[in-house]
């Protein structure tokens, strides 16, 4: 991996933007059969055999991170791993990426080394190849582009669309956690900016400062889906809030459904974070997004097959789409659910 000091500072143009491509790019290994050429032509040469699934994000310092809490490793992981997430979302499994880059002069030749040593953490791990890419200048800020690229048999393939009357509502691990991970992360930061000398007090929050800082693409759950013998029926990531994705798969499927408040998979961390915050968990489950869990439906018939695994909880099922979408309360009310997501969450401060 690269070898630098905290108080090396090369300036980009020392080595050009060729020169950086191969720098920030040399220890990319080929390990998918699918790609015939990777870095270094053109053009990527890949050779899929099935059906290709496509997808691709923006990251863009000031909207979607903060370089005062999110270390330039973590963004780079992260930037993977919400590009994968699409890409298990559609129950195929991820073997290419793309990373793109626009950055202004403010960032350092090791700046761009930590950035990229979180890409290539992340492609390691989750066994992708990197093969190709772009870096260009920008007038402020660090954007980041990273187009995923995966394959699946045409009957594996699970869409938004696929939700039927009756289906199993399910959700992959717990929710809610990397909003709280947020609002603690904006809040130490806001210490700091009064007392540069404070320390961020993170300890007690490290599940959920992590869930925010280091989300994990829940490719275990489609592998572990195959292995029970489950096809969703319909299938969403969960990058917006629970609300928003249950909406679409509902209006995709033009179906409703009965959400269950008292079904929500939470973490302890994130109960007690709730409280101290003073916020209701069931309205941060709703509407915190960037979980990057698998919101899913199955056949009711597929019950047995997942109902004693922990990484899986049935929240709810789906309906007629002339019932609408509703939130069961614990007192057994029926609520309209509105999808109101990230935007909807910071808007309350």
């Amino acid at each position: 991996m690269f070898q630098n000091t905290k108080d090396s500072k090369t300036k980009l143009s020392e080595l050009g933007e060729f020169g950086l491509i191969d720098h920030l790019t040399q220890f990319f290994k080929v390990k998918q059969i699918s790609t015939v050429k990777s870095i270094g032509d053109d053009a990527a040469v890949l050779n899929h055999d099935k059906f290709t699934v496509v997808t691709t994000d923006l990251l863009v310092e000031g909207v979607h991170f903060d370089l005062a809490y999110m270390p330039l490793k973590h963004l780079g992981y992260k930037a993977v791993m919400v590009n994968l997430s699409d890409i298990y979302a559609m129950n195929a499994q991820a073997e290419q990426i793309t990373v793109s880059i626009a950055c202004s002069n403010r960032f350092t030749v090791e700046a761009l080394e930590e950035l990229y040593s979180g890409i290539t953490a992340a492609a390691e791990l989750y066994n992708v190849d990197v093969v190709g890419g772009d870096t260009t200048s920008a007038v402020k800020g660090i954007t980041i582009s990273i187009t995923a690229l995966g394959q699946a048999k045409k009957e594996d393939i699970t869409y938004r669309s696929g939700a039927k009357p009756n289906d199993l509502l399910v959700v992959s691990g717990d929710l809610g956690g990397a909003f709280l991970g947020l609002k603690v992360l904006q809040r130490e930061n806001e210490v700091f900016k009064v007392n540069p000398n404070a320390q961020p007090e993170l300890e007690k929050y490290t599940y959920i400062v992590e869930r925010q800082l280091k989300p994990e693409a829940r490719k275990d759950i489609v592998e572990l889906l195959k292995a029970l013998g489950v096809k969703p029926t319909s299938m969403i990531d969960i990058s917006d809030g629970l609300s928003s994705e249950l909406m679409h798969l509902c209006k995709n499927s033009k179906v409703g459904a009965n959400l269950f408040e008292d079904k929500l998979p939470l973490d302890p961390m994130s109960i007690s974070t709730c409280e101290e915050f003073e916020l209701d968990s069931t309205t941060v489950v709703l509407n915190g997004g960037e979980d990057y869990e698998l919101l899913f439906t199955i056949d009711q018939s597929d019950f047995d097959k997942i109902k004693a695994n922990p990484n899986l909880t049935v929240i709810g099922h789906m309906a007629e789409q002339s019932e609408g979408i509703h939130l069961i309360s614990r007192m057994n009310t029926k609520i309209p659910i509105k999808a109101r997501g990230w935007n909807g969450m910071e808007d309350e401060d």
